[in-house]
């Protein structure tokens, strides 16, 4: 089995797409892209500006606009925003050539790793908590539509993650080997 020519991770807000995404791609030789960030970067505004100003549906649409462009770059790994799944359109682009893994994680778990971000403006409100678990019940059956490989990130570290990720990806470990022999000597 050879590697992905993209590795592409949904999820929601707080599930570890960025810091997950840059150790993978490093354990992969692969590049890592941040589509937010890219946006970011492009308009010279943050996103809750963007939201601000061209409101949410104007910053979904310079997302798929994103998508497509990154849809064509090979050996990456790149990390969308929670809401990337809203549009049915991003669907094929996030799949083109790509091993899709949603990175899943409780709400309790994303309200503890967002509480102090002040750059999701869709948090930016007297109850998160209410807005998160809002968001899961209407996105996870997207992620889980998408995904080719769905990760529990709750209580693991980035690097224990990366790791299972890696083996998921590539079978071919040294890890791996060992275990197939190990499972062949106990089905002689």
């Amino acid at each position: 089995m050879s590697l992905p020519k993209r590795v592409v991770l949904v999820g929601p807000m707080g599930a570890g797409k960025s810091t997950i995404g840059r150790m993978l791609a490093k354990e992969l030789g692969y590049r890592f892209l941040d589509s937010d960030r890219i946006i970011e970067q492009r308009c010279g505004a943050n996103i809750p500006w963007i939201f601000d100003v061209e409101g949410e549906d104007g910053f979904r649409q310079r997302e798929t606009a994103m998508l497509d462009e990154l849809a064509n770059e090979n050996n990456t790994v790149l990390a969308t925003g929670g809401g990337a799944v809203m549009r049915p359109e991003n669907h094929p682009l996030l799949k083109k050539d790509a091993i899709v893994i949603y990175l899943k994680t409780s709400i309790e778990q994303q309200v503890e790793r967002t509480r102090k971000d002040r750059n999701r403006p869709l948090l930016q409100n007297d109850d998160p908590e209410a807005v998160l678990r809002n968001l899961f019940s209407i996105r996870d059956p997207l992620y889980s539509s998408l995904a080719d490989i769905i990760m529990y990130t709750d209580r693991k570290s980035p690097r224990l993650v990366v790791r299972q990720l890696v083996n998921r990806l590539n079978p071919r470990t040294p890890r791996h080997k060992r275990q197939i022999r190990k499972e062949g000597r106990n089905h002689v």
